[in-house]
């Protein structure tokens, strides 16, 4: 590594430091949200320097855009407020000592567990079976084949905390972007193809090289919410829609439900795919998570506003 990118990693580890302080401290709720978006944008740089273009996107689209987004909403539902009460900021300084000492810690014992991991760890082996798995790409071998458990309750977990979000309250408040944000719809027109193609052409990625469903989804949800903030998707939130909404919802899980399933009768084990079918059978949970992951982000834009 050459001194230039090292100064530029340890540039980029500080302001990552230092965005994150702010996020959590600052006194100002708008300034916070702000600083939280940005530490968004330069932790999904920090990922392009780790050669991580999949999460890299994904923390792009979704810690700064989707949750900044959600936030930013939020916030404009809350009561004006300057900022913290003198008192709650004397009585969090001990919060933050403690805070800091736990995630030193935390610090040093990942750091001791990552020096006695075994060299060159599971490599070798992944590579080995990476013909019997029915795509070219290490990391969507390991997580729709070795790791697929892991991956089905990830896509559940997204799903229990929009049912969670739904139960809150009705329908949110529609935005009135001609008055609030008047370039938002122009916007929304213009980067809308790209949410479209790009997601598709991770999808296609996913098979050989970093990509796949979930910074597909990612993207694609972030032009969703686009268009909800935009109010140019209204259809979602009418009551005559709402059974289409919810399957579609949870259609990835199904379909994954129903490729373990599969394994099940015909390997013997649940989630195991065959070698002759698990090329369609990837593919189309990868086709159904990120279609399915896309609207769960959207979806927490649409329903669930606490009752006043």
């Amino acid at each position: 590594m050459s001194d230039l990118a090292l100064g530029f990693d340890l540039l980029l580890g500080a302001g990552l430091l230092w965005l994150a302080w702010q996020a959590l401290f600052d006194t100002h709720r708008f300034s916070a949200v702000v600083h939280f978006m940005v530490f968004g944008l330069v932790m999904a740089l920090a990922w392009v320097r780790l050669d991580a273009l999949d999460i890299a996107l994904a923390e792009a689209a979704i810690g700064a855009g989707v949750t900044g987004a959600l936030l930013l909403a939020a916030l404009g539902r809350l009561p004006a407020h300057t900022g913290h009460a003198p008192g709650w900021r004397r009585a969090q300084r001990p919060l933050v000592w403690a805070a800091l000492a736990t995630g030193l810690l935390a610090t040093l014992a990942l750091a001791w567990v990552a020096w006695q991991l075994p060299r060159p760890g599971l490599a070798a082996p992944v590579a080995k079976a990476l013909p019997e798995t029915g795509v070219a790409h290490a990391v969507t071998a390991v997580l729709l084949n070795l790791r697929a458990w892991d991956t089905l309750l990830e896509i559940t977990v997204m799903l229990a905390a929009v049912c969670l979000v739904w139960s809150l309250g009705p329908a949110l408040r529609p935005y009135a972007p001609a008055t609030a944000l008047p370039g938002l719809p122009a916007l929304t027109r213009l980067l809308h193809p790209l949410f479209l193609l790009v997601p598709a052409y991770l999808l296609w990625r996913g098979s050989h090289a970093p990509g796949g469903a979930f910074p597909a989804g990612a993207v694609l949800g972030a032009g969703g919410v686009l268009l909800v903030l935009a109010g140019a998707v209204p259809w979602m939130q009418e009551p005559r829609h709402r059974p289409l909404l919810r399957l579609l919802l949870v259609a990835g899980v199904l379909l994954f439900l129903v490729v373990g399933l599969v394994g099940l009768l015909l390997a013997g084990t649940f989630l195991a795919l065959p070698g002759a079918l698990a090329g369609h059978l990837i593919l189309a949970v990868e086709v159904a998570a990120a279609l399915s992951i896309a609207l769960m982000l959207m979806a927490f834009y649409l329903y669930g506003e606490p009752g006043r």
